[in-house]
């Protein structure tokens, strides 16, 4: 029987934090004990200890394949650099996005998306962390229906979200729009008009929307992103979506909530103070209780990020680790096994401090396995060099 003991840790369960041990056999949480140290376990020396925070979704992979505009990485090469990153920011279960969409300024077609996803299907299982793919479905898509059953052919597929691309519809307005491809494509506003105007006359043709809920609808996780209105959450909720994903207004949000949806947000949004495009701040969302989960969205670093900055805005610990664990593990039908720190449940773990207003990362488990160990309290000392080399160095330059 493989056993280890966690020790001295303020533990963060569902409903309250202490300080404790938590006891792990064979990968499964088999104890948790308040108030008591044991030296010969694993000192973590009054660390917090979570559950590993559950991302689902993260743009973070498309930074690793493409650093640069142009600049393209081998996947597994990508993957890797992703995964330990994800794992040395407390992320223990990661979604990764992948959009599936023929609009023509994406940066890869259907087919492409296809093998993208292919390749990490054969690439995950040799990770540190959990690793999911997130499918991000363009409904006005006019060649999509002969990519849905592949799709479903993907081991990693769990999540598939209603990702309307026709302009000026929702996250950003048509002028935000003309200006971003201005810019992007060194074009005057009105020929950026003209590019916008064909892809609406095109897009708004199209809605695919009822196959792609006919074809996921038994045993995936539905969504709709970028609500912005009333009519966009209703139309979410009809064609099978639980999740409303980074609603743009409090119109969406307070929908979503009245419709029972799940709402998630981004960590950075909240960890910033706002929308990086002036859509709805985190923050305001929460002060209505319409923020459900937080995801890494862009950046790795704000999921416990936010965790800290909540805990110290006065947000009970349990409800700000909740949000990127413990609801998230809902919405996804994992809580049975994952997402809280509770007898029976696997022991993915993460323990760091807080004294800097971030998080920093000293132990990720996963199954009970240590995957991420970093000793932030040992200070890196200088190289001690003899007087007679320094001088021979200084000569010699």
């Amino acid at each position: 029987m493989n056993t280890h003991l966690l020790s001295n840790a303020r533990i963060v369960t569902p409903t309250e934090d202490f300080t404790g041990s938590v006891m792990i056999e064979n990968g499964i949480i088999s104890e948790i004990i308040k108030d008591k140290y044991y030296p010969e376990g694993i000192d973590l020396k009054g660390r917090w200890l979570i559950p590993g925070c559950i991302d689902i979704h993260t743009d973070y992979l498309e930074k690793e394949l493409y650093p640069r505009s142009g600049a393209g990485f081998p996947l597994p090469f990508a993957l890797h650099f992703m995964d330990t990153r994800a794992a040395a920011c407390g992320i223990t279960t990661v979604f990764s996005a992948v959009s599936f969409s023929d609009n023509e300024e994406k940066n890869r077609s259907l087919g492409e998306a296809m093998e993208l996803s292919r390749q990490i299907d054969v690439a995950r299982h040799s990770l540190l962390v959990r690793h999911f793919l997130h499918a991000r479905i363009d409904p006005n898509s006019e060649g999509l229906p002969d990519y849905l059953e592949p799709m479903r052919q993907l081991e990693s597929l769990y999540m598939v979200v209603y990702n309307d691309h026709i302009p000026g519809q929702r996250q950003y307005t048509l002028q935000q729009q003309i200006e971003l491809r201005t810019k992007a494509f060194g074009i005057t506003p009105d020929e950026a008009m003209a590019r916008l105007q064909k892809q609406m006359d095109k897009t708004s043709k199209i809605n695919n929307r009822a196959q792609i809920y006919e074809t996921f609808k038994d045993k995936y996780i539905l969504g709709s992103h970028d609500d912005t209105t009333i009519e966009h959450v209703e139309e979410g909720k009809y064609y099978g979506a639980t999740l409303s994903e980074m609603p743009t207004t409090l119109a969406a949000a307070r929908k979503a909530k009245e419709l029972g949806l799940w709402i998630c947000l981004g960590a950075p949004n909240y960890y910033r103070g706002g929308s990086h495009c002036g859509n709805l701040s985190s923050i305001d969302a929460m002060a209505e209780d319409l923020c459900d989960i937080l995801c890494s969205d862009y950046h790795f670093p704000t999921m416990l990020g936010s965790v800290v900055k909540m805990m110290g805005n006065g947000i009970n610990p349990s409800k700000a680790v909740n949000m990127v664990s413990l609801n998230p593990a809902r919405l996804l039908n994992f809580d049975a096994e994952t997402g809280s720190i509770e007898v029976g449940k696997k022991a993915d773990l993460v323990a760091f401090s807080s004294e800097k207003s971030f998080a920093s990362v000293s132990h990720v488990f996963v199954d009970g396995i240590t995957k991420y160990r970093a000793d932030y309290s040992v200070a890196i000392q200088p190289l001690a060099v003899e007087q007679t080399e320094l001088n021979r160095l200084n000569t010699s330059v």
